[in-house]
């Protein structure tokens, strides 16, 4: 074999071998990149569902006063306790992520309901009274078409911070207010929590299963 076959030889194998380095450093990159999807999309699909909990807990709730949204005076718990079951949550108006889905959701469950939405009380707190007044609140209400049989309180920061506590539901900035819905059968009754977004069907079934004869 001459100089020159032997140095296009030689050329042609070296080229070999860059071709394949790079191959296998890109099939193993291939590799990593779906390995760290299949691990993004995992975690993602399981966030929700830990963080759909559902629990039963016996809550002290403090002796506040609040602001009902058409300005009245309310004496809290005793607010909750005319015999209907009660569903509660806290929200505040300024909110443009979590409030206006479980606001809605609220909303949806009244319907859902129907002519038996007179037979709970629903409840929505403030967690930033300073900014809810109670005209602001009235018109959040009118906004998602709330029944009589749905209030919506505002009050102090004091208070409010007071009742949050009391349903550990407080997190010490309105940013980190997460999703929670709290139902109970009856005063003296344990209230049943659920953590996480909730759909009005199942919500609806919560609470119908918390009626007499439901």
């Amino acid at each position: 074999m001459n100089k020159t076959i032997m140095s296009r030889v030689v050329r042609i194998t070296a080229i070999a071998e860059v071709i394949a380095l790079v191959w296998i450093a890109a099939a193993a990159g291939q590799a990593r990149a779906q390995q760290m999807d299949h691990s993004h999309h995992h975690h993602h699909a399981a966030a929700p569902a830990a963080q759909d909990k559902r629990g039963v807990e016996n809550y002290k709730l403090p002796a506040v006063g609040l602001l009902r949204q058409d300005g009245s005076k309310a004496a809290f718990p005793a607010e909750l306790d005319d015999g209907r079951p009660v569903m509660l949550n806290f929200i505040y108006t300024s909110c443009t992520a979590i409030c206006p889905v479980t606001t809605q959701v609220f909303s949806q469950v009244q319907d859902k309901l129907g002519a038996d939405s007179g037979k709970v009380r629903m409840v929505s707190v403030s967690i930033d009274p300073e900014y809810d007044t109670p005209a602001r609140l009235d018109a959040f209400a009118k906004k998602y078409k709330a029944g009589t049989q749905w209030q919506f309180y505002t009050g102090t920061r004091e208070a409010s911070i007071a009742v949050q506590k009391a349903f550990d539901a407080y997190r010490g900035d309105k940013m980190n207010h997460v999703p929670v819905t709290y139902l109970r059968a009856a005063p003296g009754k344990p209230w049943v929590r659920l953590d996480g977004l909730r759909g009005p069907d199942d919500l609806a079934r919560e609470v119908r299963a918390l009626m007499p004869n439901g």
